[in-house]
Parts: structure tokens; sequence; C-alpha cells
């Protein structure tokens, strides 16, 4: 089997190379964390995968990894997400925006104010520009509401 890429599979090639990222965030009713972490976007022809390493609040190392395709029977970007400091994998569904700047992932995960209960996620990844992208992360509320709980802003390493 070999898979064509699609126009969307091209748009997921953007994302390619070494990243500095910067994020802003903590969780919802926590103490914003601002830090400072890398990201490695490598090509797997139809797939990118994206590995980050960072630092916990502890000083403790983390390290994460997204993959992120596109399933041209469902219409649909695909993908998940793992973290060395939690047990949930975060399987993602989305789609681009008509500008093609903005892919919206849909996640269910552990509700931050009861982790034995489901939330539902958003997690955006908009291109600022060649060399600038960012992601935010929301959270459906009790009340019915979107909630932002964490900006992050990835810059090309020069």
């Amino acid at each position: 089997m070999h898979a064509e890429p699609q126009k969307e599979h091209k748009w997921l090639e953007q994302l390619v190379g070494e990243w500095v990222m910067e994020m802003d965030g903590g969780g919802q009713d926590q103490p914003s964390t601002k830090q400072i972490n890398t990201e490695t976007v490598r090509s797997l022809g139809v797939w990118v995968q994206c590995e980050g390493t960072s630092s916990m609040p502890d000083g403790s190392p983390a390290r994460t990894v997204m993959t992120l395709g596109y399933d041209p029977a469902k219409k649909k970007f695909v993908g998940t997400f793992i973290g060395s400091m939690m047990t949930n994998l975060w399987v993602y569904e989305g789609e681009l925006d008509a500008a093609g700047k903005v892919l919206t992932l849909d996640a269910d995960g552990p509700n931050f104010a009861d982790p034995t209960k489901t939330a539902k996620y958003k997690d955006a990844i908009e291109i600022v520009s060649p060399d600038h992208r960012t992601l935010t992360s929301r959270l459906l509320g009790d009340d019915g509401q979107w909630h932002h709980f964490c900006t992050a802003h990835y810059r090309r390493k020069a």
C-alpha cells in the first residue's frame, strides 16, 4: 500500500524542523507558568512526528510525542499525543480552517477538576509565519463554555 500525499499532508510539512517553544499556562485553577522547551518535528511521509523536551515545575525532565496525519477517508486530520508526565493517550481528530492557517484538533482527556472523569479539549495550531506558529489549548467547562488554559509560541531555530 502506498499513500499518495494530499494537500493536507503537504500542510503538515511546514511543521518539520527544529523549534524553540515558549509556553505560558499551567492548567485550569493552577498558577500560570512560563517555560522554554524544544521540539523536533520529522516527516514520516504522510505523517509528522513532533518530539518535545521540557522540564516539569519540580525540575524533572518531561518528554512528549505528537503524531499528526490526514485521513482522506474520514476527510479529517488525525493524530495522537503522549507525555512522560501522564498516562492518558490523547487521540485527535480535526480540521483546517478555510484560510488554511489554523488546524483545530478535538480530543477527550482527563478532567482537571476530577481526573476520574473526562472532558473535551480543543488544541489549535496556527501558522503565524514560516518561522512562527502557536498552539492554544481550551477545555469545555461544566458551564458549557470553552476555557483557554495554555498558549505556546514555537519559533524555528536559526
